[in-house]
């Protein structure tokens, strides 16, 4: 069954993540990022049964538009719920494990292209970044929390250095209303001209600031966290993990989950042999880093920062379980 392609977004690394979950006529899979619905398309057309998570209501909305989708079974299922309660979500749909789980994380092309959703400051709009549309907003986080908390936020999420002096900024322009507000802010602090355009032109410091706040006001890095260990109870032996992540400090989460799953950390060397009180891997052949091609960073610039990663299911059982 073809779903028909409508949309904006082009899904990164879809032919690698595809290929290392491999699925099937038959296969019950996760795609814990619904989005746009680049993966579960070709899910579907594999002839896999697809569960598909979102919290963001307007990209539940784009799934039950799939009309030509519909069939008894069902082979898309939609779940407006947040990733780490797949678990949870799973047991209520009468589905005890599944073959694969499949995750794009991070926020899509098509919340980045809506301006009235705030996640970006190429247009101006309503400084909001909220995945779920529900919950304190960008702006309620700017315009209440200490100078310190914004500060903290702005190095820890957004790796930012002059994060105290854009604090201070950020705290001297409220009320801030708009995603051109929270630019400005930031391009004052750091002495930053927006329409330097030159050769050898800095990337634009607020680039910095929103990626933070939205990790932020969306709890992302606590969700990727929650939505692995969710993943390893749910997969059955064998069954396949994919995660494509965009920015290094979710990268450096799953890299660590899985290695820690393997037994892998830091200090262990493969040519020995396993420590006794060590516990059972619960997930084996841990692929290397996979980035895109330069095909594909030619077709889609904004698939430079991604990177894949995929492991399979052991026999042990669940760490948080065992």
């Amino acid at each position: 069954m073809s779903v028909p392609d409508s949309s904006p977004h082009v899904p990164v690394l879809l032919d690698e993540a595809i290929s290392a979950i491999g699925p099937a006529p038959g296969d019950v899979i996760v795609d814990a990022t619904f989005g746009a619905g680049g993966y579960t398309r070709r899910l579907l057309d594999a002839g896999a049964t697809v569960h598909a998570f979102d919290r963001d209501p307007d990209a539940i909305r784009i799934g039950n538009d799939w009309a030509e989708t519909r069939e008894d079974p069902p082979r898309l299922v939609l779940h407006e719920r947040r990733f780490s309660e797949m678990v949870e979500a799973m047991a209520e749909a009468g589905v005890g494990s599944v073959d694969a789980v499949v995750m794009d994380i991070g926020v899509s092309s098509m919340q980045l292209d809506q301006a009235e959703r705030g996640f970006a400051f190429a247009a101006e709009g309503p400084l909001d970044m909220r995945m779920s549309r529900e919950g304190a907003s960008a702006a309620d986080f700017l315009n209440e929390a200490s100078e310190a908390e914004i500060a903290d936020v702005l190095f820890h999420l957004g790796e930012e250095r002059q994060s105290r002096r854009v604090a201070r900024a950020i705290v001297a322009a409220r009320p801030l209303a708009t995603t051109a507000d929270l630019a400005r802010a930031v391009r004052k602090a750091v002495g930053y001209q927006a329409n330097y355009k030159g050769k050898g032109a800095p990337k634009d410091p607020a680039t910095r600031s929103f990626q933070a706040i939205r990790i932020h006001v969306n709890g992302e890095l606590e969700e990727l966290e929650a939505a692995l260990k969710a993943a390893e109870t749910l997969l059955r032996e064998g069954g396949k993990l994919a995660v494509v992540s965009f920015h290094s400090l979710e990268d450096r989460i799953v890299k660590r989950f899985l290695r820690e799953a393997a037994n892998a950390a830091a200090g262990t060397s493969r040519h020995l042999p396993a420590a006794n009180d060590a516990a059972p891997a619960t997930f084996a052949e841990l692929s290397k880093a996979i980035r895109p091609s330069e095909a594909e960073l030619a077709r889609n610039p904004r698939a430079r920062s991604a990177t894949l990663r995929a492991a399979t299911r052991t026999a042990a059982p669940a760490r948080e379980a065992a």
